[in-house]
């Protein structure tokens, strides 16, 4: 969440720069200085009145050492308890809704963020390698139906549309990225790490999937008022990220580098329609995700890193991508600067995104309270970063198409051989 002080400090320009994402939101800038001023002015006649309650307390105690009565005194002493419980209610419940209001405000961008109301206003930062020249690509769709790799069928008969099965040497392409995508990463110098993929709602609260993209989550444990208290994982990001939740660090600990697999589930509410051809969106997919916690002095500096490690995967394995910087319209809730990379698909004859790379500065750290303690002895925020090292699903798209042969075999790019175990998929 965002500082309050800097809040206090200068409401117009946080206003005005969480205008730039479009919405609403700039206008809980306003309640939340009001719930801020009710509970600091609370929290200050409180303390008047316990410094009113210590000095009639020592009047008593000198009246009651001369044998004087102490009553009407003792009576001012209870309407002052009062007055200050009172005051107890109004301070927690007005900090209560800060915290509710300042949980819905979305991370500030960064100020060198292009500015733009939607994808459209998205620039293409570079691109590597060139659209492979394929006579009439045939789609993932009819590449994994030829060979057998994907039984649309049996995901829908054990779960629902939304959801496939890998079979044979299609399940067998499958374990062979993850792998070759751990093996890589934990290259770079991330430690891998296997987390649960059930998660606590303050985890996602911690991370900013919630209170915003609740409905398309998969809840668990509702209570009576239907409040869920268990989440599955939409992402690694989120267990992985609150390994270090309600923790103070030490300097020396920085940077803190993780890489996880993991199954990931979202409801994708409001997405029919949308790329739902083949496994592009599915309600189950893989994915191996980095993560890193940083001094807030390198955090925008590691973010390029990050990226550079995520698109390092494409480069191995020979993929033609392009990588863009999301402008302020676009941009995700808790981020303050993204890179998406998008990998060529070219059965669909569009970019895909394989890969999304932020760098949130301390928006989830202050939201997990997360500090480390600096060379000074100071408590401070974190910044924490996260990027696709990559999304299973398109990468998977973009291999069988990229790399089908006029044959109508699939060209096993040389870096995934090992893996996989042949060079050639089918004939």
């Amino acid at each position: 969440m965002l500082d309050i002080r800097v809040i206090r400090e200068n409401p117009a320009a946080v206003q005005d720069r969480t205008r730039l994402r479009g919405g609403e939101h700039w206008k809980l800038v306003d309640e939340v200085l009001a719930c801020d001023e009710i509970r600091r002015k609370a929290e200050t006649d409180k303390q008047q009145l316990q410094s009113s309650r210590k000095t009639i307390s020592k009047e008593i105690g000198m009246l009651k050492a001369k044998g004087e009565d102490t009553s009407p005194i003792e009576v001012q002493v209870r309407a002052i308890n009062e007055q200050i419980t009172a005051l107890d209610v109004q301070a927690e419940a007005a900090s209560a809704k800060q915290t509710d209001l300042l949980l819905n405000i979305p991370n500030l961008t960064h100020e060198a963020c292009p500015v733009g109301s939607d994808e459209t206003s998205n620039p293409v930062v570079r691109e590597w390698g060139s659209k492979p020249d394929i006579a009439a690509p045939k789609d993932h769709v009819e590449l994994a139906q030829q060979h057998a790799l994907i039984d649309w069928d049996d995901g829908i008969r054990v779960a629902g549309s939304g959801f496939v099965v890998y079979r044979g040497k299609g399940a067998r392409l499958e374990r062979a990225l993850i792998n070759f995508l751990l093996d890589t990463q934990t290259a770079n110098g991330y430690e891998e790490v296997n987390v649960p993929h059930l998660v606590k709602r303050e985890c996602m609260e911690g991370t900013g999937q919630l209170p915003k993209f609740e409905d398309d989550m998969y809840g668990t444990d509702a209570d009576e008022n239907g409040v869920n208290s268990l989440f599955l994982a939409p992402t690694a990001e989120v267990p992985v990220t609150n390994l270090y939740r309600d923790t103070l660090l030490a300097e020396a600990d920085l940077p803190i580098k993780m890489v996880a697999y993991t199954p990931c589930f979202r409801r994708e509410a409001g997405s029919a329609g949308r790329d739902n051809k083949g496994i592009i969106r599915m309600h189950q997919f893989d994915k191996v995700e980095l993560v890193q916690i940083v001094h807030p002095d390198h955090g925008f500096e590691v973010l390029e890193q990050l990226t550079g490690h995520a698109e390092s995967i494409l480069q191995k394995l020979g993929l033609h991508y392009r990588t863009i910087e999301l402008c302020t319209g676009d941009i995700g809730f808790s981020s303050a600067k993204t890179y998406d990379i998008e990998v060529w698909a070219p059965g669909h004859g569009k970019y895909l995104e394989v890969s999304s790379c932020s760098c949130f500065t301390d928006y989830q750290a202050r939201r997990m309270k997360l500090r480390f303690k600096d060379s000074d002895g100071k408590n401070r925020f974190p910044h924490t970063l996260n990027g696709s090292g990559t999304a299973l699903p398109r990468l998977y798209v973009a291999l069988l198409e990229q790399c089908q042969q006029p044959d109508g075999s699939i060209r096993i790019p040389t870096a995934l051989v090992p893996y996989f175990g042949a060079e050639v998929l089918g004939s």
